[in-house]
């Protein structure tokens, strides 16, 4: 690691530790020429597959789409921060880890639903509104009467598949 000060690339850590979020480092570090003192933010780079769209165009992963998406269904819904950014980080792994070069948008959506689910129901209910693009009050209706069969959400833990009709 360079100096930011002096560009001197002998530097040495003086300290470790995990970051709030628990994915990164952060390291305290001098500077062997200068003598400064710096922090530096160290995180595992992910490889994503490019994301293939339902009108069969493909783009950048990105990685702000889906937090956006997962914020804005939990706005003003009593969850944690850290709640919401353990599930962004649940479904950018199972994302990382899909086994092909590409990931249908479609993909995306259903793996973000089903670690939705597994929190909270009304956001879940935000989300697939968007999602399923519903277009009425039946697709509402639909869903909602669906939500009333399962099980909360805390035990929605294990389950792995959702269930849509319409």
């Amino acid at each position: 690691m360079r100096c930011p000060f002096c560009g001197s690339a002998e530097t040495k850590v003086i300290d470790s530790r995990f970051n709030e979020d628990s994915y990164s480092i952060k390291r305290r570090r001098e500077c062997l020429v200068c003598g400064a003192r710096f922090n530096t933010l160290e995180s595992s780079e992910l490889n994503y597959p490019r994301v293939t769209k339902s009108d069969e165009s493909s783009e950048v992963f990105n990685e702000t789409k889906i937090r956006r998406g997962i914020n804005r269904a939990f706005e003003k819904r009593k969850v944690s921060i850290d709640e919401i950014d353990e599930l962004v980080q649940k479904v950018l792994t199972k994302c990382s880890q899909h086994p092909n070069k590409e990931i249908p948008s479609r993909e995306i959506g259903e793996i973000i639903m089903r670690e939705i689910i597994k929190v909270d129901q009304v956001a879940y209910l935000r989300f697939a509104s968007v999602y399923l693009s519903f277009n009425d009050v039946r697709s509402f209706k639909s869903i909602i009467e669906n939500l009333e069969k399962q099980p909360s959400p805390i035990m929605l833990k294990n389950q792995n598949k959702i269930e849509i009709d319409e």
